[in-house]
């Protein structure tokens, strides 16, 4: 079963879904650090992008009933490399223990003004874990 998520609090576009929940699973598909209010880069800072890319995708993330908490990995996209360490200066205030999965990699497309795309995986199931069966 497949379910697309969709809120009026993060960028959108007709080319993809923000979000899709499938089972106990939630894709956030990579979202960047624009304010929707203003429909502009939240800043020139890397910080203030990451910032906001992250609020974008924790806004998809609740219109699918799920928190920070839930997410299993992050895959961050740079337009600059140099600005990792910048990046993760502001990352780790929002997972300072326990951080999910997470890769970086640089972005391919060019989009004016954008220094960050975010995506991240969440996983809502919860439960007790079960030991292999012979």
């Amino acid at each position: 079963m497949r379910e697309v998520i969709s809120t009026p609090e993060a960028p959108s576009s007709p080319f993809y879904s923000q979000g899709v929940k499938s089972g106990d699973h939630i894709h956030i598909s990579g979202l960047v650090g624009v304010d929707v209010r203003t429909g502009e880069p939240a800043g020139s800072s890397i910080q203030e992008q990451t910032r906001q890319a992250l609020v974008n995708c924790r806004a998809v993330l609740a219109a699918a009933g799920a928190t920070l908490d839930d997410v299993v990995e992050v895959g961050i996209l740079l337009s600059d490399p140099a600005d990792f360490p910048g990046m993760n200066e502001e990352y780790r205030t929002w997972f300072p223990t326990d951080p999910p999965a997470r890769y970086a990699a640089k972005l391919g497309a060019v989009i004016p003004g954008v220094l960050i795309s975010i995506r991240m995986t969440a996983y809502t199931g919860g439960g007790a874990s079960h030991p292999p069966t012979e």
